[in-house]
């Protein structure tokens, strides 16, 4: 079960009214193509960041039925990993769907996750590339190969002596520093995030709820920052609204707060900052955190993330959770609604 806190957040985003979207607020104009059956393509973007928007991508085989799409990550081969909660009707218990870079199925792995599934990061070190995988259900942080094979799990780290019970911790996401330290959100519980060794030993423990600074309130997403002059932690202080800043050990630096309604995570590609907005947009921000442009910003309708696919506007979002680009420049998104659902934003060159 999730937090009150959590709780409270969703239904602050279910009952948040429309807003303008992405075409008013750069001032370019909505436009669509066709694709190859000549049904008419959504655009989204404007300048040097226009993407066609490709609903429900990736062909999942039968007997695999998403539940809410919460994470996504793109490995070195190009290969795509969706995290799912598992639907009810699915005959496949497997949290973990892969396909190639063209959206075919590939395997699934994870059952153990089912119910669970949140954030996952994806990281090389060395040679190899490993997951960090969080399951708010059993509430663990597991590290796994790309095959799902476990390399190490923890649990509370009760030895903070910041919970009064290991239930009181919900682990959401997970960063990496250049120096191999993990960070891990504890967004649906205490407000704090734990600093890890790579091997998964305990080293701090920051945050807390809260809205001054140093403080958060769903810490949802995190993600190390290397745009500036050196890396920085920028968590995605959800219920507060904002984005907070903090060097690796910890120590508040700044918040952001403009362009923004409920940042739920990052992503990195050069300069820009790729933000997933759980009300209903996907955000781009340059290297000073300035506006680029709000992606398929959409309506707020009560209920809709509880609706079937019909109930959805091609091209507008209804609750993005994660987000990554791609190798190539396009945009994954991943969305907190009860049927799934994975977008392909399609940049155009």
């Amino acid at each position: 079960m999730k937090t009150n806190t959590h709780h409270t957040t969703r239904r602050s985003f279910l009952k948040a009214g429309a807003t303008l979207s992405a075409a008013l607020v750069t001032g370019a104009p909505f436009v669509r193509g066709e694709d190859k059956a000549g049904v008419r393509i959504p655009r989204v973007g404007a300048g040097g960041h226009q993407y066609e928007v490709l609903h429900d991508w990736g062909e999942l085989p039968n007997g695999i039925v998403y539940g809410n799409t919460h994470g996504v990550a793109e490995d070195s081969q190009g290969r795509i990993y969706i995290k799912h909660t598992v639907h009810q009707s699915s005959q496949v218990a497997d949290a973990v769907v892969v396909f190639d870079a063209e959206g075919k199925f590939i395997k699934s792995w994870g059952a153990d996750f089912k119910g669970g599934a949140h954030g996952m990061h994806l990281v090389k070190e060395g040679g190899s590339e490993f997951f960090y995988l969080c399951d708010t259900a059993r509430k663990i942080v597991v590290k796994t190969d790309l095959d799902g094979q476990v390399i190490w799990e923890r649990g509370c780290p009760e030895e903070t002596g910041g919970y009064k019970n290991p239930q009181e911790y919900v682990p959401t996401n997970v960063a990496t520093a250049p120096d191999g330290r993990v960070f891990v959100a504890d967004g649906y519980g205490r407000n704090y995030i734990h600093i890890y060794q790579p091997d998964g030993t305990h080293v701090k423990t920051f945050g807390g709820s809260g809205r001054n600074p140093g403080h958060t309130s769903t810490p949802h997403g995190l993600m190390v920052d290397t745009r500036g002059e050196k890396p920085l932690l920028v968590v995605a202080d959800r219920s507060n609204r904002r984005l907070q800043y903090f060097t690796l050990d910890g120590e508040h630096v700044k918040f952001v707060t403009e362009e923004l309604r409920a940042p739920c995570h990052f992503h990195q590609r050069g300069d820009v900052l790729l933000i997933p907005d759980l009300e209903s947009r996907v955000t781009l921000f340059d290297r000073e955190n300035r506006l680029i442009a709000h992606l398929g910003d959409g309506k707020h309708y009560n209920g809709i993330r509880d609706k079937e696919r019909s109930a959805f506007t091609p091209g507008k979002f209804v609750a993005p959770h994660s987000a990554i680009f791609d190798h190539a420049g396009n945009i994954f998104v991943v969305e907190w609604v009860e049927v799934g659902r994975v977008t392909k934003l399609k940049k155009i060159t």
